[in-house]
């Protein structure tokens, strides 16, 4: 019986499939199902084919002057399809998201569009992982998944710059928190968080250089933290002044 390198390929066709057997020599039609496919015979025992178009699975044949080959099944892929990402921005050290869709299970790359690409671990036929390469700069750019089905693209992924503050007015309130601070920095539109040390404090961005921050209660000195999809940032401190008495 034959064999076939690869069995599966792309519903749209068009790859390479290596046929393997005897007695290839004068043949006249290698068929994909019902469907007729360009040819070259390499040798008496190899055909090289260009898979047409199809889907599902079907049978491909070789016929020669000495009859027909039994049909080998060969499988299309369905072309994938990617509805979402879990993370659509992250530092420029990369993140992992996860990648929502159908028709993944035989993705082998996810290509970030000028950055590089990554290999995937595949969940199931709907949910890949991937870990986005590092970028050299902050960049907007494409996600592209591979398959055995071909590619598709249309998600995006932000590499985000890591936030800097370079200062914190006024540096200090009462212990009963609610001190309005204005916190000057640069990357901060994106801010997902402002803590006290460890408490988390309300906020609010003006700009991508400046956000207000409502200290919580607290006591001593501590660390103020700006958390943005592209890091944290912990230069600033604020000082809790103890009630007199």
């Amino acid at each position: 019986m034959a064999t076939l390198n690869p069995t599966q390929g792309p519903a749209a066709g068009g790859n390479s499939v290596v046929i393997t057997g005897t007695n290839f020599t004068g043949a006249t039609s290698v068929k994909f199902g019902t469907k007729s496919a360009t040819f070259t015979v390499n040798s008496a025992t190899q055909i090289t084919a260009t898979a047409p178009s199809g889907n599902g699975v079907v049978g491909v044949t070789v016929t020669t002057p000495g009859g027909t080959t039994s049909p080998v099944n060969y499988f299309y892929v369905p072309q994938p399809i990617k509805t979402a990402l879990s993370n659509t921005s992250g530092p420029l050290a990369g993140a992992t998201t996860t990648i929502s869709g159908a028709n993944l299970s035989t993705a082998s790359s996810v290509s970030f569009a000028g950055v590089g690409s990554a290999t995937p671990t595949v969940v199931n036929d709907s949910t890949l992982n991937v870990t986005a390469p590092t970028s050299a700069t902050a960049q907007t750019v494409g996600v592209t998944v591979t398959t055995k089905g071909g590619s598709t693209n249309g998600l995006f992924f932000t590499y985000e710059a890591a936030p800097t503050t370079t200062s914190i007015t006024p540096g200090t309130g009462p212990e009963t928190g609610g001190t309005a601070s204005t916190i000057v920095g640069t990357g901060l539109s994106d801010t997902t968080s402002v803590t006290y040390g460890a408490t988390s404090a309300a906020f609010v961005v003006n700009s991508d250089t400046q956000l207000i921050a409502y200290a919580p209660a607290g006591t001593g000195t501590v660390t103020v933290n700006v958390t943005t999809p592209g890091g944290t940032d912990s230069t600033q401190t604020f000082v809790y002044a103890p009630p007199p008495g």
